[in-house]
């Protein structure tokens, strides 16, 4: 059945999203409905390709206005139509008298199959011509040219071709409206080449549902670029071209070049130009804003992603208290045992943690058991207390005095008064600035939350999924940093009964926390290795795709 025709504010289809459709639904429903993108090497290429065709030159004339044998050109020509509901941006028309043809520049060479030209193909070409026969024009074929093997294919809109393209319209349309994402390919070749394969996951969602053909490698691009830092007191960003200039009283002190920035941090009183403003937002690269004592104040971004339905699914779940405690329940269970874990790898002490690890493994228990988030409280704050109770086990001695260089007791904060746990509140304020600017990109609402409450303007939906986190990534860091000796003692001062770390201690630590960030770690579901930078952005694809109902369950990472 056709859809109906378009009525109120429903917008025009383009024909590129038709393309999609014809080769993956779910791909052209991320895209057109959820508002999803990455790029990718392929759709780089294709842009390089119609660099020429994209710059408009030429006129189209009027219907019946044009000689019988005369003969123009008109390049990136955008027409649509209201009663077809469609609008398409034409590379190439190509007329002779009122016989128009349209060009489609495609980026790879001709294919070899029976009809000259995959149908994705020819479908968005056949729309082309479907709208410039709306406009009055005769269009009886098209042409789509391969850059590559620089060969034309002449693509005959008949009957058939006709009734498909249609079909695809009405399917885009009928998918859109009903607001429900249609299901990942299976095993399909398209999907490792796809630049959405990361935000898709086809490959993850079915083998978690079903169990049957582990995934494949993610095949994403590799990704170099790194967060700058910025920490001087009244310094200055500016943008200089295809870089950022960082002075300190006129005199440059850094640069960094924009393609290799993945966000900028600013420590303190940090100037920024509104030209680099504009800059960063153009790019989707976030500004994170940090008081000079690192406690993380905010971060900016663009416009914002486009995917209300996530963020709808996440208020929804958000305001049942069963899916709330399903949630944390997984998240404080997964906390616990990666502690756990930790406490296994390093520990220092003379006997072995065997008793604490079994009373630690009891505690997660008790949390996949909880009755309601008051119990659970109880529970998470019992393990940690045995976690950081042995935390100081884990520390390396003095060498020569067989004493701590770090002496730890016990977790406090706001203010931390000793080292360690400054370096703690330190490493956490830094997991909570990377899980928000991971949570906004990928479309949710970092300030709304399931097992800790939206109250005081804090992230509560960061603080929410770095639970499991924090064992792996903050206190790791924080042990690694004091064993290895990349802080020591005297890069922490002291005053009115806090301690804080000095700038220097500061560059150190940050280098050894974003270190930790990039190395790689096998997936113990998936089996594929991932850096940890990227499996944070995984799970909170997960998540989302557990809270619009592809999967029943959550899964929290758990490290082996």
């Amino acid at each position: 059945m056709p859809f109906p025709d378009l009525s109120g504010d429903m917008p025009l289809l383009p024909a590129r999203m038709v393309n999609e459709y014809e080769y993956c639904p779910r791909l052209a429903y991320l895209e057109w409905v959820q508002g999803e993108w990455a790029e990718s090497g392929d759709t780089a290429e294709g842009r390089h390709v119609h660099r020429r065709v994209d710059r408009p030159g030429g006129k189209l004339p009027d219907p019946g206005a044009n000689g019988e044998q005369e003969r123009f050109h008109a390049r990136s020509i955008t027409l649509s139509s209201n009663r077809l509901g469609l609008i398409a941006k034409l590379d190439l028309a190509e007329a002779e008298g009122d016989v128009v043809t349209p060009v489609d520049y495609k980026r790879g060479k001709r294919p070899h199959v029976a009809k000259g030209a995959y149908e994705p193909e020819r479908v968005q070409l056949c729309i082309q011509g479907m709208i410039l026969e709306e406009h009055g024009y005769r269009c009886d074929e098209g042409v789509l040219y391969f850059a590559a093997s620089r060969e034309r294919v002449r693509v005959v809109f008949d009957d058939e071709l006709r009734e498909r393209t249609q079909a695809a319209v009405n399917g885009l349309r009928f998918i859109a409206a009903g607001g429900q994402i249609p299901p990942p390919l299976e095993d399909s070749p398209k999907c490792p080449r796809c630049s959405l394969v990361g935000i898709c996951l086809p490959d993850e969602v079915n083998f978690l549902k079903a169990h049957r053909i582990e995934p494949r490698p993610l095949a994403v691009g590799r990704d170099d670029a790194m967060p700058l830092y910025v920490q001087a007191h009244s310094a200055k960003v500016s943008k200089k071209g295809e870089t950022l200039a960082v002075t300190i009283d006129d005199t440059k002190a850094a640069s960094g070049r924009l393609l290799e920035i993945s966000q900028l941090v600013l420590m303190g009183n940090v100037y920024v130009t509104t030209p680099t403003l504009h800059e960063l937002m153009r790019r989707d690269i976030p500004i994170t804003w940090h008081s000079f004592g690192g406690w993380f104040l905010g971060h900016t971004v663009g416009t914002g992603h486009k995917n209300v339905e996530l963020r709808t699914a996440q208020y929804r779940a958000s305001f049942d208290e069963r899916a709330c405690l399903a949630l944390a329940r997984g998240l404080v269970s997964a906390k616990i045992l990666n502690c756990r874990t930790l406490l296994r790898r390093n520990w220092r002490g003379d006997d072995g943690p065997d008793e604490l690890v079994a009373a630690l493994k009891r505690d997660a228990e008790s949390a996949r058991r909880a009755n309601g988030l008051d119990t659970l409280l109880g529970v998470e704050g019992s393990a940690a207390a045995r976690y950081f109770g042995a935390f100081s086990q884990m520390i390396k001695r003095d060498a020569e005095t067989e004493n701590f260089a770090f002496d730890f007791n016990r977790r406090n904060r706001r203010p931390p008064t000793d080292p360690v746990n400054a370096l703690l509140s330190y490493a956490y304020a830094l997991l909570v600035r990377t899980w928000t600017v991971t949570l906004s990109a990928v479309g949710f609402d970092p300030y709304r939350g399931f097992y800790h409450q939206p109250r005081y303007g804090r992230p509560a939906l960061a603080l929410d999924l770095m639970e499991p986190f924090r064992p792996l990534l903050a206190d790791s860091c924080v042990l690694t940093a004091i064993n290895n000796g990349e802080v020591r003692p005297s890069d922490f001062i002291s005053a009115a009964g806090s301690v804080a770390l000095t700038a220097d201690g500061r560059k150190r630590f940050i280098a050894a926390f974003e270190r930790r960030l990039s190395q790689e770690v096998t997936h113990p579901l998936f089996g594929y290795r991932v850096s940890y930078r990227r499996l944070l952005e995984l799970q909170a694809r997960l998540l989302g795709r557990h809270l619009l109902g592809e999967l029943d369950e959550y899964p929290n990472f758990l490290t082996r």
